[in-house]
């Protein structure tokens, strides 16, 4: 049940630039999370985006010049190893750097990772449980997905 949050200056990045970037920003995060690519966890992997006014990102004291942008990317606690968060850090730099266009001054772009704790995650009115999600993972690659989420069979 992934969720990245991507917050930048308003019109820094085209219609098409920004469509294809939430493309890429939910393939990062299914790879690095390790789920596979099913319609169940790509419906449950989302892209937010937050354009703001130029008034209102500001570095070092006043207005930023060449856009920054923030990525929030929230997992369920555990799904991410050191080796895993390092690897979407590095990836989901390099998207966001590409769609922009501009520098590749990757201190442009600041990824955080928030991990939620197991029980603190709710969908359907339930709380969604990281050891669901993975058997529900587990019986995907197996070839018997879930189609209707973890737990529901």
């Amino acid at each position: 049940m992934p969720l990245i949050e991507l917050t930048y200056r308003e019109g820094a990045l085209s219609p098409e630039r920004r469509s294809s970037l939430v493309v890429r920003l939910t393939e990062v995060l299914m790879t690095w999370e390790g789920v596979p690519d099913t319609e169940f966890f790509r419906d449950a992997t989302w892209v937010q985006i937050h354009e703001r006014p130029g008034w209102a990102l500001n570095r070092a004291g006043g207005p930023v010049g060449e856009t920054t942008y923030l990525v929030a990317a929230t997992v369920p606690e555990g799904a991410l190893s050191a080796r895993r968060k390092a690897g979407l850090i590095e990836e989901v730099t390099q998207a966001v750097l590409a769609a922009d266009g501009g520098s590749d001054d990757g201190y442009r772009v600041w990824v955080h990772v928030h991990e939620i704790p197991d029980g603190n995650w709710g969908a359907d009115g339930k709380p969604v449980m990281f050891g669901e999600l993975r058997a529900a993972a587990a019986r995907a690659r197996a070839g018997a997905a879930a189609p209707d989420g973890p737990g529901r069979e």
